[in-house]
């Protein structure tokens, strides 16, 4: 009458056995990166920067799969669902942080669908505003709109948008009132503040650094908290007066939450190296970010607090994607 309770613990060893076992020779087969974007922007950049080297140091292929769509819940909900074996992670963005509180019925339960393995960098993004607008400064546009509230404008490519948010996270901490302009996608918008249409843009350094140099747009101030390195001659929002706002876009690293533990540390410890490398610096320095400093314990506690920071904003704005 002992035997199947016997054999049950027999089996269950062996089983716990076999996965340990195939945990320590991990990796054995490509393992896939998906990235929550389309190919071209910077998300997709990161990937394809960190795939190889990767590879490498795991001695394993690691192939680029795009899953963009639905800002990042397209690719989240199926890395999710994905078997917990390591051989399908994920790279996102920092809308990672904003969608639980965009989305309340998201496809996956953000507090317990992934582990993080690292932030791989952070960009500041950049107060832009057309050469013919009046303010100079930071200090500029600030005095401008209390003296006429709700009448001037500022774009983005959304609601919800990471420009929208660095907007309305300005007008909370300076106390001013400004009209949102949404657009379908980041280019449109940028045109028309190019073209005069809109005077005020919230955009990353990477993709305006261009216009600053032409001519064809001014920069007030960077939003990190020391100034870009690809634009030192534009100050930090806490040197315009702006004190406490600091704002980065950013990208992630995350595997589905049940992932053991051998493999994350393979994989937070491989990560570790190539972020370290001086050709991974020198890419992300070149694209005006710089590399995200501290482990993944470290890296999780940044998320958390952006999620806070991107919810308590959402909330108090009563900000909407419709």
């Amino acid at each position: 009458m002992f035997r199947t309770p016997l054999l049950l613990v027999c089996l269950s060893f062996l089983l716990g056995h076999i996965s340990l076992s195939n945990a320590q020779e991990w990796p054995s087969r490509t393992i896939s990166l998906v990235v929550t974007y389309p190919p071209g922007g910077t998300a997709d950049l990161m990937a394809r920067t960190i795939a190889g080297p990767l590879g490498k140091i795991l001695g394993s292929s690691v192939i680029v799969e795009n899953k963009p769509g639905a800002t990042g819940q397209i690719a989240a909900s199926y890395v999710a669902k994905s078997q917990a074996d390591g051989y399908t992670i994920m790279l996102d963005a920092s809308s990672y942080s904003v969608n639980p509180a965009l989305f309340p019925r998201l496809p996956y339960d953000p507090n317990k669908a992934f582990k993080t393995l690292a932030v791989l960098a952070q960009y500041p993004n950049v107060l832009l505003v057309n050469p013919n607008f009046a303010a100079k400064s930071a200090k500029d546009l600030v005095f401008i709109a209390k003296n006429k509230p709700n009448t001037i404008s500022y774009a983005s490519s959304g609601n919800g948008s990471a420009q929208h948010l660095a907007g309305a996270l300005f007008e909370l901490q300076t106390g001013i009132e400004m009209q949102h302009i949404p657009y379908k996608g980041g280019g449109p918008a940028l045109n028309d503040v190019i073209a005069g249409q809109v005077p005020i843009f919230f955009g990353s350094v990477a993709s305006t650094k261009q216009f600053v140099d032409s001519g064809k747009l001014n920069a007030l101030a960077v939003t990190s908290r020391k100034r870009a390195s690809s634009m030192p001659s534009v100050p930090t929002m806490t040197e315009a007066g702006i004190v406490s706002y600091e704002v980065y876009e950013w990208n992630a690293l995350f595997a589905p939450a049940a992932t053991p533990n051998i493999i994350l540390q393979k994989l937070t410890d491989g990560i570790s190296k190539v972020t370290q490398s001086t050709e991974f610096v020198e890419k992300v320095n070149s694209l005006g970010g710089e590399v995200f400093q501290g482990n993944a314990e470290v890296a999780d506690v940044f998320i958390k607090t952006q999620m806070m920071q991107w919810a308590k904003l959402i909330k108090s704005g009563k900000i909407t994607v419709d």
